[in-house]
């Protein structure tokens, strides 16, 4: 499990297809960054963006990962190339306070950001972007969501277009800056709002706050 705070950005050192006996060529990512790797044993997961990976070779300040098929076509690591930004986050520990909310590491769908202008007069940064449709209905204003493995606060939702507010501290520590309109975001919603939805189902649709409360939420 993770929280959504960013630890340290990481820069794409190789991007491989790499070739097996049993298999088709899959793709390795290396990761260059200042901390996590120091930290990292092989066969640990981190999350690189937002996705849930496990570190395969760790040397030098980098490790590396596999990408199956399913991740490049589920997630924005389809566009990472030698240079790219990515947001780097180590499994939170049971002693950890839980500073942003629980963020699984299993992104729903890939969104767009449609911009990200600093707000006139002010030092914060407003970020507009696209979400699949499907996951709109897990968005509440006000409530939590997971963008590029950033745990982020909904300002404004219209359909499957968001909004959400940008303090510097996340601009500078995070991929954000470095990402324009048309790039592609790993998007993970509240997972508690997947929960409520089954659970609303089951249960005829008649979900109330008791019912919520007693189920520990």
């Amino acid at each position: 499990m993770f929280t959504g705070l960013i630890q340290e950005t990481g820069r794409i050192t190789a991007v491989e297809q790499l070739p097996t006996q049993k298999r088709d060529a899959f793709t390795r990512i290396t990761v260059a960054s200042a901390r996590i790797p120091s930290q990292l044993a092989t066969g640990d997961s981190v999350a690189v963006s937002g996705v849930c990976l496990t570190a395969v070779a760790i040397r030098n300040g980098k490790f590396s990962a596999d990408l199956a098929q399913e991740t490049l076509q589920r997630t924005s690591l389809s566009r990472l190339h030698e240079g790219s930004l990515v947001n780097l986050e180590l499994p939170a520990r049971a002693q950890d306070r839980l500073g942003g909310h629980i963020v699984q590491g299993h992104v729903d769908g890939v969104g767009e950001l449609l911009r990200l202008d600093k707000i006139k007069g002010g030092e914060d940064w407003r970020l507009a972007l696209k979400i699949p449709s499907d996951l709109a209905k897990y968005v509440v204003s006000q409530g939590s969501i997971t963008v590029e493995g950033i745990s982020l606060t909904v300002a404004k939702i219209d359909s499957n277009q968001l909004e959400v507010a940008i303090i510097p501290h996340t601009y500078q520590a995070t991929n954000l800056h470095a990402l324009g309109p048309g790039d592609l975001l790993n998007i993970e919603v509240d997972v508690l709002a997947k929960y409520a939805e089954k659970m609303s189902r089951g249960g005829g649709g008649k979900l109330t706050v008791e019912d919520l409360v007693r189920r520990g939420f």
